[in-house]
């Protein structure tokens, strides 16, 4: 799943690139891409990519729970507070450099909400 969401929310006169979803234009992502703010989008991206992360962290430590013996990859208690601090630094860097593309979907999903709710609120004042 391919989720595009380059915005250009600075300058409303200039279009930006129309978000994709499994390979078409994504008309709903882009409508709630307009309604929320700046702010929502930078916090959204923020959040989906620090969710990427603790689920890399997790997938990575389940990777190397079962390595044994000695050295950088051994079974000794400075080994396993080292490798943590490494699997961590690995899933952050990962995630920023985007990752498996959990991220994407996330960020849709809370935009999506967003929006969502952002409506029903207007709605409301109307």
């Amino acid at each position: 799943m391919q989720t595009n969401a380059i915005t250009s929310s600075h300058n409303p006169s200039s279009k930006a690139a129309m978000p994709t979803y499994n390979g078409r234009p994504d008309y709903d992502f882009a409508a709630a891409l307009d309604k929320v703010s700046p702010q929502v989008k930078t916090r959204a991206q923020t959040q989906a990519q620090n969710f990427e992360g603790m689920f890399l962290n997790s997938m990575f430590s389940q990777m190397t729970s079962g390595l044994k013996g000695e050295g950088p990859f051994g079974n000794t208690v400075g080994t396993g507070i080292w490798r943590s601090m490494q699997i961590e630094q690995y899933s952050k860097s990962f995630a920023q450099a985007g990752g498996v593309g959990i991220a994407k979907e996330v960020y849709r999903t809370l935009i999506m909400q967003q929006a969502k709710t952002a409506g029903q609120t207007q709605g409301k004042q109307a």
